[in-house]
């Protein structure tokens, strides 16, 4: 994987800082035992901030490089002229590699930009590593919900979308999101949606809709964020057709433990 040159922020930072605040308190309990001379309460308390340290740790890991190398070997299927879609694709992490293999394509990322659901989202931001990862030309950004898409019927060879859908409050809000995929996805187009809940749902709503290419894929351990508790899945499919005659046939490829 190259090196990346934009700024990614951290995914859920509040979730983060939980991790880090929760390793300190831990921290500060077992010293409090200690010395008070309460040995087997301290010793509990640092077992339980090592490892709330390594579940910050698997989360920063994943977050800053591992999501990144997941990504990558993903979108080795591009041929290099699609027209790529990212829904909630933040500051660019998955939209900007797509855009890397698109010498001939194009790659639109959509986004309400909140801030909430990863550090430092807007779009002046995205827009600023477009320019930093040298792929400006090739990227549209557009503010707007992911359950009205506004593009027309059958636009898009590839879907993506990384741990976004999920942001959606309530189960109609989240099925409508994944209908508009249908949607705007050309006949034999491919989707790929990695998230760490829901996407058994997302599953049956697109057999719902006629879907029968489908299967979901744990993606290891280079996308638990903090652990196998929080490890992230992979619904993969391609919608019903004839592939346009551009797109190369993406073969099926397990992924098991990581790439």
């Amino acid at each position: 994987m190259s090196v990346k040159r934009g700024k990614y922020g951290f995914d859920a930072p509040w979730a983060l800082g939980g991790l880090l605040f929760g390793a300190v308190a831990l921290l500060a309990l077992m010293a409090l035992s200690f010395v008070n001379d309460i040995l087997a309460a301290g010793l509990a308390f640092l077992a339980g901030a090592l490892y709330t340290l390594a579940s910050a740790s698997s989360y920063v890991y994943t977050t800053r490089r591992g999501k990144f190398a997941v990504w990558a070997k993903e979108l080795e299927r591009l041929s290099g002229d699609e027209d790529v879609l990212d829904l909630g694709c933040g500051r660019g992490a998955v939209l900007l590699l797509a855009a890397g293999r698109l010498p001939e394509g194009r790659a639109t990322g959509i986004d309400l930009w909140s801030g909430k659901d990863q550090s430092g989202n807007a779009e002046r931001v995205t827009r600023a590593n477009t320019e930093a990862e040298g792929v400006a030309e090739r990227v549209e950004l557009v503010t707007g919900d992911m359950r009205e898409l506004p593009f027309e019927d059958g636009r898009f060879d590839l879907v993506v979308s990384s741990l976004a859908i999920h942001n959606i409050p309530d189960a109609e809000g989240r099925a409508r999101a994944v209908k508009e995929a249908d949607r705007v996805l050309r006949p034999g187009g491919a989707l790929l949606i990695a998230d760490f809940q829901r996407t058994e749902d997302y599953e049956n709503t697109l057999r719902e809709a006629g879907w029968t290419d489908l299967r979901r894929r744990d993606l290891g351990w280079r996308f638990w964020y903090g652990g196998p508790w929080f490890r992230t899945d992979m619904l993969e499919g391609r919608k019903p057709g004839t592939p346009p005659a551009h797109q190369a046939e993406a073969p099926a490829k397990e992924v098991g433990d990581g790439v």
